[in-house]
């Protein structure tokens, strides 16, 4: 059994109380207090997560939540709970994750930073009736402007299944630049040795990026 949390620094970012809100979804700290909501967001056609991690039963949920906690206690993760606002549903998850400190020399600008240098978004999901509304861009707006301009990362990356053309798509959609395919890059949700289709967005495109994610909010 997991130890009551305590207010947690992840290399000197406060990460225990970090909620993002935004009109549609607010992204809160995943905890084991949100395994119900996970598994009711998760419950219908399977096939829909074909291509993701996505927990389908308590058992299967709590191991996601507790995988999701250790890689923050290591300091390679922070994970979110993606609620509705209008009623405090649990719709699905996201994080960030492989957090990248480079070793800038002493006397650089950076030396020192306690922020990351750069990051990926992932293991993001979405129940059936959240997919194609706002809930996945105004999640994506929400954690890329925190990463841009709080931690002020110089990279993002975005990787998914080269299968997914669904997830592909998004992920252009709101300005990812596809930069190639990684073979054997990471184990799929099928358990297979995945080929992921990488995607990036660099500090010097996110004032781009934010503008195209306003706009396809304000159509949502």
């Amino acid at each position: 059994m997991r130890l009551p949390r305590t207010r947690r620094i992840l290399r000197g970012v406060q990460t225990e109380n970090l909620v993002l809100a935004g009109r549609h979804v607010r992204l809160e700290p995943l905890e084991l207090r949100h395994v119900d909501g996970l598994v009711a967001a998760a419950a219908g056609d399977r096939s829909l997560y074909q291509w993701s991690p996505v927990p389908q039963n308590t058992a299967e949920a709590t191991s996601y939540v507790e995988t999701a906690l250790a890689w923050q206690d290591a300091g390679s993760a922070v994970s979110f709970a993606t609620v509705r606002q209008s009623d405090g549903v649990v719709i699905g998850s996201t994080r960030f994750f492989n957090l990248e400190r480079w070793a800038w020399p002493p006397g650089h600008a950076l030396h020192g930073r306690s922020t990351p240098d750069a990051c990926e978004i992932g293991y993001t999901w979405l129940t059936r009736s959240a997919i194609r509304t706002a809930a996945n861009t105004e999640a994506k707006l929400l954690m890329l402007t925190y990463a841009f301009e709080t931690w002020q990362v110089l990279r993002v990356c975005l990787h998914t299944d080269v299968r997914n053309q669904r997830s592909r798509a998004a992920i252009e959609r709101i300005g990812g630049k596809f930069e190639g395919i990684l073979r054997a890059h990471r184990m799929a949700a099928d358990f297979i040795a995945r080929d992921s289709a990488r995607f990036s967005i660099v500090a010097a495109e996110w004032p781009e990026a934010q503008q195209r994610l306003n706009r396809l909010l304000d159509q949502a």
